[in-house]
Order: C-alpha cells, then structure tokens, then sequence
C-alpha cells in the first residue's frame, strides 16, 4: 500500500472555548491516521488555552498575541511537518471521512494541488444546528486540502486582512493557475452563529471590495501573464465557485 502523506490540520482559534472541542474531535474521528493538529490560539482571554491543553500530546498547540486569523495560519504552516495541509477554524466541523476521499483525489492525480469539497452551512437555533441550505461549492478554507507547495508558491496569507484572507488566497490560487479538483461530496460542516467573524454585514462588504481591489491590480501588474494563461484554465466563477448571497463573483471576468 503507498505510504499516505501527513496532513496537517492547522486550527486558528480566538476565545473559542464553546465549540473548539468539537473541530477537534471532528478530525479525530476521520478514518485517517497520518494527521498532527496544530492549535494555534490568537490570544484568547477565555478557557481556549485550558481545552487545548487536555488533549495533551495529542495536538501542538501554540500561543501568541492576537494578530488575526491569517497570521495564525501562518504560524501554523512555519510549524506543521506535513506534506498536506488542512485548516478547519475553531467553531466549524469535517464531516466524518472527508480527509480521505480529498487525500484520494491527490493520490489519483498527483498534478492535483487543491482538493475541495462541499460546504453544508449549519445554523443556531435554539442551542441547536440545523440544515439552512443545499451543500454548495464555494469558498471557505476548511472545505478542502492543500499540498505545501501552494503556499510556497503564494506565500502565504496576507496578513494585513483580518477579513476575508480566504478569499484573497483562492483568488491568487487562480491567478498562478494552480490546479484544484472539486470532489461533490460535503466536508465541511460550516457553523454559522452570532459570534461569527463575518456576521456584519458592513464588514463582510468593505472585505469583499478589499480583496476586489487587490485582484483587479494584481491583474493590471501581471497583464501578459493572465494573457499568455493556458486555454484550460477554468473561469474565476468555476474556480471559486457560486454562493447566493455573493453573485458578484460570476462576473469578477
């Protein structure tokens, strides 16, 4: 049997002590054992260190001053062994089997760099998570895996947006036509709350024309290379994907 690839699961977490054990627990019942999990707290004031620190040297875990979600992703990449990298934030869950069938399809196409899934988003009523839409192809970083050299390639995360570095990075995964293969099957459980980091709505606009923004002068900056971009290269809505609420994307071409 070929030797499976260590992922890493890199696990930002900021004040998350009501749903971090439950991200956890959701990588340790996958039906794959070749995996580190990597918590790196951005500061928390409440019981997020204390939680971490009972699974013991089952998880890394690490701390440091608040900086925002993308430089704790950063920081988990300096530190994570693996070939495969994975990044599940502290409140959302995988579905169970997910990391093998996304491992497969790198296993099956060694060209493939990106392996994504579908997003099923979960909301709070009532202490309870229910269904609240179709599973659906789009961007959100825990939905997929990803081989090292991606981030060798973009360097990374930027870490001057504390909103919406998802969106940034799949956008450059696209402009350097990095291949991604979409499996249509759900692996992330997206866990939509009150405490979500994108639940304002002004936020979450300002964030987008941000990341519009940047794209749309990368584009000017690198005009021959997007010109001399090879004829198979997906359009920017196939690639990222299509959520209701953002048909903006579709004519990002």
């Amino acid at each position: 049997m070929e030797k499976l690839p260590l992922i890493s699961v890199i696990i930002p977490a900021y004040n998350a002590e009501t749903y971090l054990s439950d991200a956890i627990e959701s990588v340790f019942v996958q039906d794959y054992h070749s995996l580190e999990i990597l918590v790196v707290d951005d500061g928390s004031s409440d019981r997020t260190a204390e939680i971490a620190k009972e699974y013991g040297d089952r998880i890394r875990y690490i701390y440091q001053n608040n900086a925002g979600p993308a430089a704790a992703r950063n920081a988990g990449i300096k530190l994570a062994k693996g070939e495969i990298l994975g990044f599940l934030d502290a409140d959302d869950l995988w579905s169970e089997n997910c990391v093998i069938e996304l491992v497969n399809a790198f296993l099956e196409n060694p060209s493939i760099q990106i392996a994504q899934g579908l997003i099923q988003e979960l909301q709070l009523f009532d202490s309870k998570f229910e269904k609240t839409t179709p599973a659906y192809h789009y961007i959100n970083l825990g939905s997929a895996l990803y081989r090292r050299g991606v981030f060798d390639k973009l360097g990374g995360f930027d870490e001057t947006m504390r909103y919406g570095e998802d969106v940034d990075l799949f956008l450059r995964a696209w402009e350097n036509n990095i291949p991604k293969k979409l499996i249509k099957t759900v692996s992330l459980f997206y866990r939509k709350h009150q405490e979500n980091m994108t639940g304002g709505k002004e936020l979450v606009e300002l964030g987008f024309l941000r990341i519009y923004k940047k794209h749309i002068e990368r584009k000017r900056q690198r005009q021959d290379t997007f010109a001399s971009l090879p004829k198979e290269l997906p359009s920017l809505s196939e690639y990222l994907g299509v959520h209701p609420s953002h048909p903006r994307f579709q004519s990002f071409n």
